[in-house]
């Protein structure tokens, strides 16, 4: 089959604990070593590692006539050895998709289709890493050369022709989604960020990615809030000073882990006089809540909590389920499309290298010719020798075949062999028919 020789091996948040998947995650700096290690002690010929936090994938490519499952073990057991793990360890949580299913899964996982957030950009990014990586590393021949860019393309497809990525599925997201909405242009506004866990971080990210204009990280521990405000170009600032601070903010989002309210009426009523009652957006992502219901009532206020935000999340969610559907169709079709071309490779390949080899014994059986005549033989005698050596051998490989199929009794591939040679009769022998010897 077309895709026989390809492997996919791996572990991922579906299938591992995250202790397991800590276990088997490549660091990047040693992949270079993984990736010729693999190489050198598994039957594979080409190889891709793919190492993130929620999964670590293997892609080979097989010698022919391979056996899948002895490979597939094989690779395991190598995984095991790389990491210093128990035998037989992994049995219990890794998958294997080998051919065709291989192929899916690539093409999927580039998609987003088989994230933890069903959509995410980011798998896209980081397999193509992984394979640039593997390119460097000499671990790329000419069938991943083909097959990686062809299901990117698939991919990319994926995700221009659906709106699998458009709806937030994060808290985090929706929330930087929703200042995107209030704000016409987030690059002239200013951010309060409340806390320093990851939601805020992530949050954090998010507007920036956004280009905002301006944001302040403010925590009970300055160096943590300092941590975090350094990857974002943030000013760091006491949960103490947030009051006197406050009036300088458009967006307010918090999320820590106090028991009671950080922001009361009281406090946010005394920021608004001082704006001159510009408006704010507030988004509060803590339970218990960081900012004191009464808040919203306030004129100039938006206040959203966190279940106001997971209501629109859980339908986004829905959204993007209904968009994998579509997504699904266009991977099957390009697969389809992928197999069509690969086999029309395939077919032009075989035509060179049988066309080469026609030219090589027609070289050798006319070089010989020539010098049959200058030592002076018949140019009668040569040229029938010529015509009769050089059927021969150009009919050898096919004959060969054809008694072949014969034997094994497949009629239907000696009818397909017959329609290549250009054979309108049956290939019983009659007075007029030679004998193939």
């Amino acid at each position: 089959m077309l895709f026989d020789d390809i492997l996919a091996i791996g572990i991922n948040h579906d299938s591992a604990s995250v202790e397991i998947r800590e276990q088997v995650a490549f660091a990047a700096e040693k992949i270079n070593v993984a990736l010729s290690s693999v190489i050198g002690e598994t039957p594979l010929e080409e190889a891709i590692i793919l190492s993130t936090c929620n999964r670590t994938e293997i892609y080979g490519v097989l010698p022919a006539q391979y056996c899948p499952t002895e490979a597939g073990n094989a690779v395991v057991e190598w995984v095991e050895r790389f990491h210093g793990l128990q035998s037989s360890a992994l049995n219990e949580c890794i998958y294997r998709n080998t051919g065709h299913h291989a192929v899916t899964h690539l093409v999927r996982v580039a998609a987003g289709l088989n994230s933890m957030v069903l959509g995410e950009p980011q798998i896209f990014g980081q397999l193509k890493s992984a394979f640039a990586v593997a390119d460097d590393a000499g671990a790329i021949g000419g069938r991943f050369g083909q097959l990686f860019p062809a299901a990117f393309r698939i991919a990319k497809r994926v995700r221009t022709d659906t709106a699998i990525g458009e709806n937030p599925v994060s808290v985090a997201y929706a929330a930087v989604d929703l200042a995107g909405q209030i704000f016409a242009n987030l690059a002239r506004s200013k951010a309060l960020l409340i806390g320093a866990g990851e939601t805020i971080e992530l949050v954090a990210r998010h507007l920036k990615e956004a280009n905002l204009g301006s944001m302040l990280i403010a925590n009970r521990t300055l160096a943590r809030a300092e941590n975090v405000a350094e990857q974002f170009n943030a000013e760091a600032i006491m949960l103490a000073d947030v009051p006197d601070r406050l009036a300088e903010a458009d967006i307010v989002i918090s999320s820590t882990g106090s028991q009671l309210p950080i922001l009361g009426k009281g406090t946010v009523e005394r920021a608004l006089k001082k704006r001159r009652y510009r408006p704010v957006l507030m988004v509060d992502l803590a339970v218990p809540r960081d900012i004191e219901a009464e808040v919203a009532g306030l004129s100039d206020i938006y206040l959203y909590s966190v279940d106001d935000l997971r209501g629109v999340v859980e339908e986004n969610m829905r959204l993007r389920v209904n968009e994998a559907n579509k997504a699904d169709e266009i991977i099957v079709a390009g697969i389809a499309a992928l197999e069509q071309e690969f086999r029309s490779r395939r077919s032009v390949d075989v035509v060179r290298r049988y066309r080469e080899s026609a030219l090589s014994i027609q070289e050798v059986e006319l070089s010989k010719a020539l010098k049959a005549v200058e030592r002076g033989e018949s140019p009668e005698q040569v040229l029938q020798r010529l015509a009769r050596d050089l059927t021969n051998k150009l009919i050898h490989a096919p004959t060969t075949g054809l008694r072949q199929l014969a034997r094994e009794g497949d009629s239907s591939q000696v009818t397909r062999a017959k329609a290549l040679l250009g054979l309108d009769e049956d290939l019983g022998q009659g007075p007029d028919k030679p004998t193939l010897q």
